[in-house]
């Protein structure tokens, strides 16, 4: 989650330097501390802003596919066209469906964020007890927790062994840096599972041994 001084920064920047912000803000509802604030909302952002969400994670769709964005006329003419050549519209049933997800009232949110925080606070803390080195995320529904307990010096390594001992899949942190080298130290878990999955996954994950 980014503070709102560190949205003005950047807001900042991208004025000094007549820079387009490109935002995915598909988790703006699931914000566990503080509120979402979207950049474009920010002054003088709103016509340098292309902002980019979906139903994907709010409404548990993923396979959907069904995003939109915002941006000014002459950011969305171009979007369009491109659009237009890399992909056909979705199934016309599903963004119906999508339409009327978007008619929900606002306890609809307040439900979805309550589910997702119980998630949240069960898999930190049973990671924690494993032995995992993770932290309270301030939104989304992702955990990078730390594997240096374990002995672990490689996280692709780690997480093939998870797959192994425990059938408890994770994505190696490595992934997501452009030098692998520095994400060797974590993997990844998700929870938009149910409570009983996650559970599971916890009794299993407490039969690693750490050295």
């Amino acid at each position: 989650m980014y503070s709102k001084a560190e949205l003005e920064l950047i807001a900042r920047l991208c004025m000094e330097h007549d820079a387009i912000a490109i935002t995915d803000e598909i988790y703006e509802h699931l914000v566990y501390r503080g509120r979402h604030v979207s950049i474009a909302t920010l002054p003088g952002m709103a016509e340098r802003t292309i902002t980019i969400s979906g139903a994907s994670k709010t409404y548990s769709v993923t396979g959907w596919r069904i995003g939109w964005l915002i941006a000014p006329p002459a950011l969305t003419a171009g979007i369009r066209k491109v659009h237009d050549f890399l992909t056909v519209g979705a199934a016309h049933p599903l963004q119906i469906a999508i339409a009327q997800a978007l008619e929900l009232p606002p306890s609809f949110y307040v439900e979805l964020l309550g589910d997702y925080q119980e998630r949240r606070d069960a898999i930190v803390t049973g990671l924690q007890e494993c032995g995992f080195d993770a932290a309270m995320p301030d939104g989304a529904y992702y955990i990078m927790a730390g594997i240096s307990s374990f002995g672990a010096a490689d996280d692709v390594a780690f997480a093939r062994r998870l797959i192994t001992d425990a059938a408890v899949a994770t994505v190696p942190a490595s992934s997501f840096y452009h030098d692998p080298a520095l994400g060797r130290g974590h993997v990844r878990f998700s929870f938009p599972k149910k409570l009983e999955t996650i559970e599971r996954g916890l009794v299993a994950l407490r039969t690693i041994a750490r050295p």
